[in-house]
C-alpha cells in the first residue's frame, strides 16, 4: 500500500514561476548529513530546498537530490550568493559556480544573500540577476535579508526583487517589510521560520493553540507563515519532524488564534541587522 506524499501548495511568483510554500532549509548541515536529510526530506514529499553558497552544503545538496531519484524539473532549488559577488559579472560567476556545485544547469530562485550596504553594490548585483533570469540559468531572482531602505535603492532602478527571503516568525515581526513586499508584489519567504533555540515553540500561547488543534507548536508556527501566503524553509534532519512540518495543510487556524500569534512579537536586540551583518 502506497501512502500518497504531502505536497506543500504553490505561491506564484511575478515573474510566472510557481513557488512551493514550504520547504527544507538546510543551514547549518554539511556533508553526508546534508545529503541525507535533502533525500530524506524528498521522499517525504518536499519538492523546494533552500541552500546558499555561504552554507558550504551545495554539492551534498546536489548528491541529495540525485539520490532521491526525483527529477529535476519537479524540484525548486533556490540558492544565495556572497558580497565578493556584487557585480554584473560577479553574479554570473557566482551563478555558473553553484550550478557546478549542485549539479544542475538551472536554478529555480537566486538571491542576493546580504545587501551589504557598506560596499554599496546590490543594484549592480541585481542587474546582474535580471540578465541570468533573461539567459534563463535562473527562472526566478530575489533578495534576502533586505530591510525596507535597500529595496527602495532598487525600486528607484526600476528593480523589483520577485522575493524577499528574511527573518521572520511570530517573535520577530516585520510589518514594514511586509506591507512594502504586499504593495510591490514580493513573496515573502522566511527563514528560521519556527525560531532560533526553543523559547518560540515553548510559547505558552502556541502551545494552547497547538493543544486545540491536536499539534506541534512548530506545526501551528508553520501554519501561521503559509495561512498569510508566506514562504517558510524549516531546517530538520529527522524525517519525523521533517514530515511534521509538512502536515500543515489540513487544519486551519482561526482569526481569533492568528491576532493571537500576531500579537507575541517583542523586540530582539540579538537579531542580525542587515546593515551592519552580511557576508
Amino acid at each position: 500500500m502506497t501512502t500518497q506524499l504531502e505536497l506543500a501548495p504553490t505561491v506564484q511568483l511575478s515573474g510566472g514561476a510557481a513557488m512551493p510554500c514550504l520547504g527544507l532549509g538546510t543551514w547549518p548541515l554539511k556533508g553526508q548529513a546534508a545529503a541525507d536529510a535533502v533525500a530524506s526530506a524528498i521522499g517525504l514529499g518536499y519538492r523546494h530546498i533552500d541552500t546558499a553558497e555561504n552554507y558550504r552544503n551545495e554539492e551534498a545538496v546536489g548528491e541529495g537530490v540525485r539520490a532521491s531519484g526525483l527529477a529535476r524539473e519537479d524540484l525548486w532549488l533556490t540558492t544565495k550568493f556572497n558580497r565578493e559577488h556584487h557585480s554584473v559579472a560577479g553574479v554570473r560567476e557566482a551563478c555558473e559556480a553553484s550550478l557546478k556545485r549542485l549539479g544542475t544547469d538551472y536554478i529555480d530562485l537566486l538571491l542576493i544573500h546580504w545587501p551589504n550596504p557598506d560596499q554599496d553594490r546590490f543594484v549592480a548585483a541585481f542587474e546582474g540577476l535580471v540578465q541570468l533570469r533573461e539567459a534563463g540559468l535562473v527562472r526566478a531572482i530575489g533578495t534576502s535579508n533586505f530591510k525596507p531602505a535597500h529595496l527602495d535603492k532598487l525600486f528607484a532602478a526600476g528593480l523589483v526583487p520577485e522575493v524577499n527571503q528574511i527573518q521572520l516568525d511570530p517573535y520577530h515581526r516585520r510589518d514594514d517589510n511586509l506591507a512594502l513586499h504586499a504593495q510591490k508584489g514580493i513573496v515573502t519567504e522566511a527563514w528560521s521560520p519556527i525560531g532560533q533555540g526553543s523559547a518560540l515553540l515553548d510559547d505558552p500561547v502556541i502551545g494552547e493553540i497547538a493543544a486545540a488543534h491536536g499539534r506541534t507548536a512548530a506545526q501551528v508556527v508553520l501554519r501561521w507563515h503559509v495561512q498569510q501566503g508566506q514562504v517558510a524553509i524549516p531546517k530538520s534532519a529527522n524525517p519525523q519532524r521533517q514530515a511534521q512540518n509538512l502536515a500543515v495543510f489540513d487544519f486551519t487556524l482561526s482569526d481569533a488564534q492568528m491576532v493571537r500569534l500576531d500579537g507575541l512579537g517583542r523586540p530582539d536586540p540579538d537579531m542580525l541587522d542587515a546593515d551592519r551583518f552580511g557576508h
